[in-house]
């Protein structure tokens, strides 16, 4: 009897176990309270990134040529010449005649539209014209047996061109075009060319530097003259072919894509 004594207590124990409260083993099946599962990840502060100046011109009228590699200069920040160095504001001087001075700089004025027939028309929008103060007409027998009035000659952009009466697209297709307006010896002489195609004549005139020699010829003679101003100006900028007192060429073409543009060189008639 006492040999099944021992399992029959093991059996008892095992029942108890069994018999036991079932609470330490209740399951909570509600959702954590807020925060359990790490802090949140939403952030709602405003940042403000820092950036340079959205005016800084970065166009080519700023760009600059590199020093020469090995040159003094060579690792100084913002070194070296200008790629087209009469588009922007710079000290560069001329004194001309009768002590005329005056400053090259670049101007952008309002936007307009040329007229489609002509490229180089420039309409007036000013209420008064400036008086004539040298003017010289333009005669029959100052024509050329050719037709045209004269020879323009730039020899820094290699450029020979005889210069006719007008600036209509004709005209243009011969040659440069003197503007009918103008004089066309004494004072303000004004000519027009174009700046693309076949007859890309004054493709390269905003390139001109001051001081650059400009050389022109008609049966009155041949006078030379030295750039003091290379500028972009308006479509509608008259000024550009108002008569001077000193003698002066005025050398007008279009802007590559940009219609409401004019480039405009001057010089005046070297002392």
């Amino acid at each position: 009897m006492k040999k099944y004594l021992s399992p029959l207590l093991a059996v008892c124990l095992m029942l108890t176990a069994l018999c036991a409260p079932a609470s330490a083993l209740d399951y909570d099946f509600t959702g954590p309270d807020s925060g359990l599962f790490g802090t949140p990840t939403t952030d709602s502060t405003v940042y403000v990134a820092a950036r340079s100046d959205t005016n800084i011109d970065r166009s080519k009228n700023a760009a600059l040529i590199p020093p020469r590699f090995g040159s003094p200069t060579s690792y100084t920040l913002n070194a070296g010449e200008y790629l087209t160095p009469n588009l922007v504001n710079q000290p560069a001087q001329l004194t001309g005649a009768a002590g005329y001075t005056t400053t090259g700089v670049t101007i952008m004025p309002p936007t307009t539209v040329a007229t489609p027939s002509n490229p180089f028309t420039l309409a007036d929008t000013s209420a008064s014209t400036s008086k004539y103060t040298r003017y010289t007409s333009v005669t029959t027998d100052l024509y050329y047996s050719g037709g045209h009035l004269g020879t323009l000659s730039v020899p820094t952009i290699s450029l020979t061109v005889k210069v006719y009466q007008g600036t209509d697209n004709a005209t243009l297709a011969k040659g440069a075009g003197h503007f009918t307006d103008t004089s066309v010896w004494d004072g303000n002489i004004a000519i027009a060319a174009h700046n693309r195609g076949v007859n890309n004549h004054f493709g390269k005139i905003h390139t001109l530097n001051m001081g650059d020699k400009i050389t022109y010829t008609t049966k009155l003679g041949t006078r030379s003259y030295t750039v003091y101003s290379v500028a972009k100006i308006s479509v509608d900028d008259l000024s550009v072919l108002n008569d001077s007192a000193e003698n002066i060429i005025t050398l007008v073409t279009c802007v590559a894509d940009q219609p409401q543009y004019r480039w405009c060189v001057k010089a005046m008639e070297k002392a």
